[in-house]
């Protein structure tokens, strides 16, 4: 295949990542809480949450769905729901006021490791554009920085899942917090196939825009004839 097909599929990839991350980092539903129900025909509170928003859904759990040991749910039945920003369960009893010192401190540093993330695409996307324009020649030198900061990018966007993952875990976990059943949900699967399409796509781009390596073995790759991406 040749090295220019090579660089336009990369850059593709980028483009979907660069989608999926942008969609997670302004959605709420990284992950889902529930607490026990112990009774049917009564409304209980789940709750489910992303970087920048918690919302709590009031829902009524009727015979027909209840199920003896099983948490409030799911989260797309009907009911009345209140969302904040960066306020992550208002302190009041005991158990909340535990949850939003947690979300505090957990919630914040995710969100701004995203933030750098966000800020590692734009750079990155800048210098695709840088190389793909211009007079005469295209500048694909440009291509190395952008392979290294969508690379960057999809480190950032690991460690913010990692983050958001211990926070859920320390909720669960705790015998402070009413919530005993939990999973991620479709705005963590986007952030988690980001991830993965960022760092793996910008080393891959960044490998690809690396000059040819030398056919002899003291032949320095300075030496060797650059390989034509045209």
């Amino acid at each position: 295949m040749h090295k220019r097909t090579k660089i336009n599929i990369a850059i593709f990839v980028l483009v979907v990542g660069m989608a999926c991350m942008f969609t997670a980092v302004v959605t709420d539903y990284w992950a889902v809480l529930s607490p026990r129900v112990n009774h049917a025909n009564e409304t209980c509170e789940a709750a489910h949450f992303g970087l920048w928003m918690l919302c709590k859904k009031h829902i009524y759990i009727s015979s027909e769905k209840y199920v003896e040991g099983h948490g409030c749910g799911p989260i797309n039945l009907p009911g009345e729901e209140n969302c904040t920003y960066f306020r992550h369960f208002t302190p009041g009893q005991d158990a909340e006021i535990f949850e939003y010192k947690t979300q505090k401190e957990y919630n914040i540093s995710a969100a701004a490791i995203s933030i750098f993330s966000l800020a590692f695409m734009i750079l990155g996307s800048l210098c695709l554009i840088g190389s793909c324009t211009g007079k005469g020649k295209r500048r694909d030198y440009l291509l190395k920085p952008a392979g290294m900061f969508f690379a960057f990018a999809g480190l950032c966007a690991f460690i913010s899942l990692e983050v958001m993952r211990q926070s859920v875990k320390r909720m669960i976990e705790s015998e402070d917090t009413i919530w005993i059943e939990h999973y991620y949900s479709w705005s963590f699967a986007c952030a988690c196939t980001g991830f993965v399409l960022l760092f793996l796509t910008g080393i891959a781009l960044l490998i690809l825009s690396m000059p040819q390596m030398p056919k002899n073995p003291w032949e320095t790759c300075m030496d060797a004839e650059p390989e034509p991406v045209e």
